[in-house]
Order: C-alpha cells, then structure tokens, then sequence
C-alpha cells in the first residue's frame, strides 16, 4: 500500500530555458523587418491572384460574385456612358 522503499521520487517537471538575447531589436531593425515582411506578402498575394486570373481565363475556375461583378460581362459598349 504505499510507495516502495527504494522508489525513487518522480522527476521534477522541465522548465523552459530563459531565451538569451545579447541586445534588443532597435526601432529601425523592426521597421526594416516589417517591410520587408509586408513586400514580401504583398508579393505573395500579388502571385496567387495573378494565377487564379490565369485559372479563370483558361476555365479551371469559376468566377466568383465578386468577380464577375468587378468583370461586367454585360457592358458590351462603354460609350453608352
């Protein structure tokens, strides 16, 4: 009924160790990182919609509403305006 003797006790839980930083980031490190960051995704985005216009145009995709809506399939003639 009760711990053996010779048992040793269970181990204490792992503690995460401190990260080390020599000095911290300057504003004008994070704002260079930021912006390389932000062209970085603007250029991701820029990527994906150029491919799914790609897709559309050879019929892999369907428009969605908001597609077809900017698209206008049914102005066939801009002098009218």
């Amino acid at each position: 009924m009760g711990a053996e003797e010779g048992s040793n006790p269970p181990p204490p839980p792992p503690q995460a160790a401190p990260v080390a930083r020599p000095q911290p980031i300057t504003p004008a490190e994070f704002l260079s990182w930021k912006q390389r960051k932000d062209a970085e995704e603007a250029a991701r985005k820029a990527e994906a919609a150029q491919k799914r216009e790609a897709d559309i145009a050879s019929g892999a995709v369907q428009m969605n509403g908001r597609e077809l809506f900017k698209h206008e399939p049914w102005v066939f003639d801009n002098s009218i305006y």
